[in-house]
């Protein structure tokens, strides 16, 4: 079972969350994951039509995903849709932003939306909100409420190798683990 994690990171924020979904699928017995920044030369094309699963990770940037992932969806995709070679592989997303909102979830939608016009079975998460109650705590998985995919915060003044927090790169790694679970049933039918 193969899993492509395709990415773009500005600031080394959004890698951070690629490396932990990729961690979590590899938690799956059998799963192969590959990770592709979309700011490398190229797209592996053959590598992606083998994939199972293609996971979408971006910054969120003014309410969107970032330009890099935008082209690679617009330009380096057309191929790929026109035959619909994508039809059927599981996807999801996850996304960062400095702000809490950071109106995160509008990059997911559509994210979600340009899966579904290539044919794609998008994944989001079984988890509900953390932080959510008096008892909480902003270490609880999915603490900022996102069912479509894996959302993380990043404080705008601290680099890769402080935010986001260990609860957002951990949900992160439990959204590649639920991809690689979903896809793993999915082959065996």
């Amino acid at each position: 079972m193969q899993i492509s994690i395709v990415y773009d990171s500005g600031y080394g924020h959004t890698e951070r969350l690629a490396e932990a979904v990729a961690e979590g699928a590899r938690r799956h017995p059998g799963a192969r994951v590959n990770l592709i920044s979309v700011r490398d030369a190229g797209s592996p094309w053959e590598l992606l039509e083998a994939s199972d699963a293609i996971i979408f990770g971006s910054p969120t940037y003014n309410g969107m995903f970032s330009a890099k992932l935008k082209q690679f969806f617009e330009d380096a995709t057309k191929p790929v849709w026109h035959d619909l070679k994508w039809r059927n592989k599981i996807a999801a997303g996850f996304t960062n932003s400095g702000a809490h909102s950071g109106d995160k979830l509008n990059a997911l939608v559509s994210m979600a939306l340009i899966a579904a016009q290539h044919g794609m079975l998008w994944v989001g998460l079984d988890l509900k909100p953390g932080n959510s109650s008096s008892t909480a705590s902003s270490a609880d998985l999915n603490r900022l409420g996102s069912w479509l995919g894996a959302m993380a915060q990043a404080n705008v003044d601290e680099g890769p190798d402080v935010a986001p927090p260990s609860s957002d790169l951990q949900t992160a790694a439990y959204l590649g683990e639920r991809v690689a679970k979903i896809t793993a049933r999915l082959h065996a039918a």
